[in-house]
């Protein structure tokens, strides 16, 4: 690219970032009103009750809500670095930051020969495409960390185990991202920062690990996969209810323990085939990290017994990871992925009425985009395989004579 094209290219998607983002912290702040219910109740409800009580030097231990890492406890406290702002506004701020970090590491991502900017353009689209949620959710601080540490395996395993590891304490999912690396120092290097900061947080705030039990009781909700048999069940007369339980709102009643525990059946499925595929794999680029990565934490969210909106920052975020490498395959799974994001802001906030009624447009919007998640999912899996895992040839043999030759006397 000719570097006025790529100038103008760079003022072009920084110009569309800014516009989004102005957008997006609009509808948080409630100057510009989105429609569905308030996302941003988790901010100035949830998180500053639990900032009130980690304050005081202790987890949130008889709160059935809290439900993250140790290491979670610094996003909600962060709004503390901006005292003259009230609390859910610096929130906000610092999400708004975080966004911005991930768009400057993607950037820099795209620099180099066989590297693009698809990824930076896969990241200014897909963020405003998923409506308010996105800054009114730690996920995206968790999401520049996550970015930060696989663009870093790449070149520099240590640096990039660390912060996979301290993904891992924000909120668990970037531990698949290790699943990706293949040198030794890079896991050394995170079993060094886990154990580290979890120990650190053990000891000095009680109740470190209480999300745990807390995580353990979840039921299926009702964006999740498994949820879709119980939207079908509830016009055939099945007689569980729809509850605010664990945080989120869940299916419960008959036979919904049986889903959950399919659930949790087919993620450990698709550890196993991870697993696998990281003693099959031979063929190794540059780019197998991130879509090794990409193709992991989108068979854990589609398995998952919670499908939050949230969650969908995750799969935005390491698909444009891949897409900043030229040779990478992710291209279609990406791009469900892409198209998956306004049908989620469909079905949350806009239109979650629906889907609680379990009625023909709520139903339709989670089939849409469930289905979107599990073709981008076995696309991704199947890609992977065949780019990183040889096929066995057939060694040709030279043909015998045959049954006529065999039987000719000769003269």
């Amino acid at each position: 690219m000719e570097p006025t094209a790529a100038r103008g290219s760079l003022a072009g998607l920084l110009g569309i970032w800014g516009v989004t983002r102005a957008a997006l912290l609009l509808c948080v702040l409630k100057v510009l009103v989105f429609p569905g219910p308030d996302v941003t109740s988790d901010v100035s409800v949830i998180y500053r009750g639990w900032y009130d009580v980690l304050v005081t030097g202790t987890f949130p231990q008889d709160d059935v809500t809290w439900q993250y890492p140790p290491a979670a406890a610094l996003a909600v406290l962060s709004p503390a670095v901006l005292p003259f702002l009230e609390y859910a506004t610096a929130f906000f701020v610092l999400a708004l930051a975080a966004d911005a970090v991930t768009l400057a590491l993607l950037l820099r991502g795209a620099r180099g020969a066989g590297r693009s900017r698809r990824g930076a353009w896969m990241w200014v689209a897909g963020v405003p495409l998923l409506g308010p949620t996105v800054y009114a959710r730690y996920d995206v601080m968790v999401t520049a960390v996550a970015v930060a540490g696989l663009l870093a395996a790449v070149r520099h395993p240590r640096p990039a185990g660390a912060l996979m590891a301290f993904g891992a304490l924000l909120k668990v999912w970037p531990a698949l991202l290790l699943l990706s690396v293949r040198r030794r120092s890079a896991w050394v290097s995170a079993a060094v920062t886990g154990v580290t900061v979890a120990g650190l947080f053990a000891v000095l705030m009680p109740g470190a690990f209480a999300f745990l039990g807390f995580q353990r009781d979840r039921g299926t909700e009702v964006e999740s996969l498994g949820s879709l048999v119980f939207h079908v069940a509830r016009h055939h007369g099945w007689e569980g209810k729809v509850l605010l339980n664990y945080g989120s709102v869940e299916f419960l009643g008959p036979y919904v323990s049986w889903v959950s525990t399919g659930a949790l059946f087919l993620t450990g499925a698709a550890l196993a085939w991870l697993v696998l595929w990281r003693l099959m794999a031979t063929r190794f680029a540059p780019h197998t990290a991130a879509d090794a990565a990409f193709t992991a934490v989108l068979l854990f969210t589609v398995t998952s017994r919670v499908i939050s909106p949230q969650y969908m920052v995750w799969l935005v975020g390491t698909a444009a990871v891949c897409l900043c490498f030229r040779e990478s395959r992710m291209g279609r799974p990406a791009a469900l992925v892409l198209v998956a994001c306004p049908v989620t802001t469909l079905e949350f906030p806009v239109w979650f009425g629906h889907v609680v009624a379990s009625d023909a447009l709520g139903v339709t919007l989670l089939a849409v985009r469930n289905g979107l998640l599990v073709t981008a999912s076995l696309l991704a899996a199947r890609t992977l395989w065949c780019a990183t895992v040889p096929t066995r040839r057939r060694i040709p043999t030279t043909p015998g004579p045959s049954w006529a030759q065999r039987t000719t006397v000769s003269p």
